[in-house]
């Protein structure tokens, strides 16, 4: 169990209830940074803590001759203007004014004429088959930058003669294979935005998307495969198609060679398609504020966002983050593996745009991390030597479920660096990661950021930053973030409040496509002169933050304000649970009561009803000792698995509604991912 001290004194008046968090679970345990990481990585960028905080001063100080230094190390058709490499006029941020770029000639053209053509670009693996299925080993394609350049060209001059222009948005409903890449570089090549579908969303998600962006082009697979079954993408676009006459051209990968139904006229194969198309397609001279792409994200209420991201800030952001989070050395023999889906922001920016530029291979799977067998994530780790791995904890409280023999069975010891993603980090799962993946010499990068934001906004430096478990520590270069109450007052040590951004940074969503008022309504309404993040934090006595979750998920108890994120970490510190997700639920006294959803390791779960209590009871006495008596949970539910999205993270919305005895069915659900697991706990609590 963590060494923790318990915090539970109430914090200094804020003036603003809204936003004080009263109680804070204080972490002790501190891990400097590897004395030999420089060595083992080749040289780290950021080699101790005063370099750190010397750079960042400078970036907030300074950002003009800051960030024209970094955008130099990557190419320019046309260089900025002088003295404006950023021009702010709040909420509208212009970054490299007048400069012209092309995002595909940086992750592609610049490595060839640089002598790297016939290097390792991006190694993919396809689902290995399950057992009896067939024999052999999973799928495993090497393309170099020469590979990249040819197929992307190809598919760009398919896109050209299919009438997609400068400016036309193009969807991509893809799987993990290479071509899924392939075809984003392709529209970076020619100035058309692409908007990437997660392949695990329905046709209502793909319609709704296509009609908002008008988008009249989709690419999409036959199917992917996933845990052995043949996920449907083509007959999804379909249905989509059906829902509107948006689409009038669709091109499909043959992936699967599943049966699907081809539409003369609209549909296309890949495969015919770039056959005859020429290897050459020069790069469209994109403004450095042009579009790159649209991503949309859910939201508790209302449709789908789709943040807009731009070219050239967007470019040297992703570029940076990943060079110095990750130490990414070329020609060291690394190989850098982010697991999440392209489908999502931390795909493109740590998988495709963020790593090729840097000339570090990346590496791709398809298929589920536990299919065939448990240990497939290590089995890939020890097949391919992997150095720098970069996954989410939902992932990792995951693993740690499925016990450590299978990590155990593994050579892990090409591993440099660790990383996280998505959500905050318990610090029992980091100390998992830190020992069981990590073999306590790697430095793990606790990441926090999002899709508005491009890039990661808060983390350590693997050769510079002390970690401690559970926090995302410091702000990355350029990032001037503070903990504020609704006034903008910066709040003191300890004490929660809003996570605001108070400056502008190169990668930050330039607004919501087509709505505006939404734009400034949702980011820069509730804290004057300042990003809203919509997470609520804390900062400790080094300056570290802390993330206590979603400003929803701050819970008022008698008065007094909860992060539910850190009565979770409270809850998983304890030998018996795994994973745990708690929400406010309506109480006759309090006013607000808190429910705890908990998933047990399953060498702890109680037989029987008198065992089951005694362990509730054992848990509220361990929050109360960890936290203090106001966190202990009013309710405490076990399940065999918690209502996720398709990208892993917790709808705590849901649990609200199930803890609130709220039994109606119209909640939005297209990103859940098992709709199996909420029908269980809602039958649960009606039994």
């Amino acid at each position: 169990m963590p060494e923790t001290t318990p915090g539970n004194t109430p914090a200094p008046s804020t003036g603003n209830d809204s936003v004080s968090i009263e109680s804070v679970l204080i972490e002790n345990r501190v891990f400097e940074p590897p004395a030999d990481f420089g060595h083992r990585v080749g040289g780290a960028y950021i080699d101790s803590l005063d370099a750190y905080h010397s750079l960042h001063r400078r970036s907030i100080d300074d950002p003009e001759s800051f960030w024209a230094e970094i955008a130099r190390e990557l190419d320019w058709f046309e260089p900025w203007t002088p003295g404006s490499v950023v021009e702010w006029n709040l909420p509208d941020a212009k970054w490299f004014v007048g400069a012209k770029t092309n995002l595909s000639h940086n992750c592609l053209d610049r490595q060839i004429a640089n002598g790297h053509g016939d290097d390792l670009a991006i190694l993919w693996e396809g689902e290995p088959p399950a057992p009896g299925q067939s024999e052999g080993n999973p799928e495993v394609r090497k393309l170099t930058y020469n590979d990249l350049h040819a197929e992307t060209c190809k598919l760009a001059n398919v896109l050209k003669d299919l009438g997609v222009s400068k400016g036309d948005v193009v969807t991509l409903y893809m799987g993990m294979v290479p071509e899924l890449a392939i075809a984003m570089l392709a529209c970076a090549r020619i100035g058309a935005p692409h908007s990437v579908i997660f392949g695990g969303f329905s046709s209502q998600a793909i319609a709704d998307r296509v009609i908002d962006a008008k988008s009249k082009l989709v690419i999409t697979c036959d199917g992917a495969w996933r845990r052995g079954s043949v996920v449907p993408l083509k007959a999804n676009v379909d249905e989509a198609c059906a829902k509107t006459d948006v689409i009038e051209n669709v091109i499909v990968l043959k992936r699967c060679d599943n049966d699907v139904t081809m539409t003369e006229g609209r549909d296309h194969w890949w495969h015919d398609l770039t056959s005859r198309a020429s290897a050459d397609c020069d790069c469209e001279p994109m403004d450095s504020e042009d579009m790159l792409f649209l991503l949309y994200t859910s939201g508790s209420t209302g449709k789908p966002k789709g943040i807009m991201h731009t070219t050239a800030g967007y470019m040297v952001y992703t570029y940076i983050t990943s060079k110095y989070t990750f130490n990414l050395v070329p020609d060291r023999d690394q190989l850098y593996w982010c697991s999440a889906d392209i489908g999502w922001v931390t795909g493109h920016s740590y998988i495709v745009y963020g790593l090729l530029p840097n000339r570090v291979p990346t590496l791709m799977y398809e298929g589920a991390p536990n299919h065939p067998e448990p240990d497939r994530f290590w089995d890939i780790i020890e097949r391919h030597k992997v150095t720098q791995f970069y996954t989410a904890p939902t992932a990792i409280r995951a693993f740690m479920k499925w016990g450590s023999e299978h990590p155990r069975k593994h050579d892990l010891s090409s591993l440099i660096v660790l990383g996280t993603v998505g959500e905050p980090i318990n610090p029992e799962a980091w100390m998992w990661y830190h020992e069981v993946i990590g073999g306590e010499k790697c430095p793990i990068v606790d990441t926090w950021w999002q899709t508005e934001t491009g890039g990661q906004m808060i983390t350590p430096l693997p050769g510079a930053t002390p970690t401690v478990p559970g926090s995302c520590t410091l702000p990355f270069f350029g990032v001037d973030a503070a903990i504020v109450n609704d006034d903008g007052v910066e709040q003191p040590t300890n004490v929660g409040g809003l996570l605001v951004i108070r400056k502008p940074w190169p990668s930050m969503l330039r607004g919501i496509f087509g709505d505006r008022e939404r734009f400034i309504e949702t980011y820069f309404s509730r804290v004057k002169g300042m990003y809203l993040a919509g997470d609520s934090a804390r900062r400790d006595e080094r300056g570290y933050f802390w993330i206590m979750g979603r400003i929803d998920d701050v819970i008022n108890v008698a008065g007094h304000r909860l992060g539910t994120m850190e009565v979770e970490s409270a809850l998983v510190s304890h030998e018996s649970v795994v994973e745990a997700a708690v929400v406010g639920m309506p109480h006759e006294i309090k006013g607000t009561g808190i429910a705890a959803f908990c998933t047990l390791d399953p060498g702890h779960n109680p037989d029987g009803p008198e065992a089951t209590e005694e362990l509730k009871k054992a848990l509220r006495a361990h929050v109360a000792k960890e936290i203090g008596a106001i966190a202990k949970p009013d309710m405490i539910r076990f399940t065999d698995a918690l209502p996720k999205t398709r990208s892993g993270k917790i709808m705590r919305r849901l649990l609200r509604a199930i803890a609130s005895g709220d039994t109606s069915t119209n909640q939005d659900t297209t990103t859940l991912e098992d709709f199996s697991v909420l029908a269980k706990l809602r039958e649960s609590e009606e039994g």
